[in-house]
């Protein structure tokens, strides 16, 4: 079996600076989604971790072994700085979205209708979420991104058994994980920012011209 590559050479400096610009994206994140749709939210100061991508199934695997039901929102990025931002709910959120959201209970919802709100929610929550984090990411080290449309599965959906392959086992994850949760009800998630290996030698020299630019 051949060995999944790790490059260990990000430094405890670099993962401070990175943890501090996500803090500066999450926050923007937050402001975003209450502007536009009214929901305040909640984002835990960010966890960084380097792992190889081979092992990424199992971490995110490990990471929602809480949750019961899973829905994920899914959206590549694109650029200097590319990966993919991930967005895990568990299914009840959804019905809770939509009173937020809908100001009414969902069961004035016929079931096929619930089912198709509850995705468009999670797309947009996700959209907003996402778009803002990288989005601000890239702004404060000087680059932009383009987006893909976002996607979401569950686990009994077929994006979901595709989902683990989609990402090479022979390259480094940077992985970016705060807990979210909603200040108008009892809901909490997961955002993962995950850069692939081709974006960390830019990342590196892009971090210390950032912490330069404040010395």
């Amino acid at each position: 079996m051949t060995k999944e590559k790790i490059n260990n050479n990000f430094s405890d400096l670099e993962k401070d600076i990175l943890q501090e610009i996500m803090n500066i994206a999450f926050g923007k994140a937050s402001a975003d989604l209450a502007e536009l749709i009214d929901i305040y939210v909640l984002l835990s100061v960010p966890d960084i971790k380097i792992i190889g991508m081979g092992s990424l199934p199992d971490y995110i695997k490990n990471t929602i072994s809480a949750y019961k039901e899973v829905s994920i929102v899914d959206q590549k990025f694109w650029g200097d700085f590319n990966g993919s931002g991930i967005l895990l709910f568990q299914n009840s959120a959804g019905r809770d979205l939509i009173t937020i959201l809908e100001d009414r209970s969902y069961k004035n919802f016929e079931i096929n209708s619930l089912v198709t709100l509850e995705k468009e929610i999670f797309l947009e929550i996700g959209n907003i979420l996402i778009g803002a984090c990288v989005g601000k990411i890239a702004e404060l080290l000087n680059t932009f991104v383009t987006y893909s449309p976002p996607l979401v599965f569950d686990e009994n959906s077929d994006g979901y058994g595709s989902f683990p392959q989609s990402f090479d086992p022979f390259q480094t994850a940077i992985i970016m994980k705060t807990i979210f949760k909603f200040k108008q009800k009892n809901i909490d998630g997961l955002l993962l920012i995950i850069t692939n290996q081709e974006s960390i030698g830019w990342l590196q020299k892009n971090l210390h011209r950032f912490l330069d630019s404040y010395q």
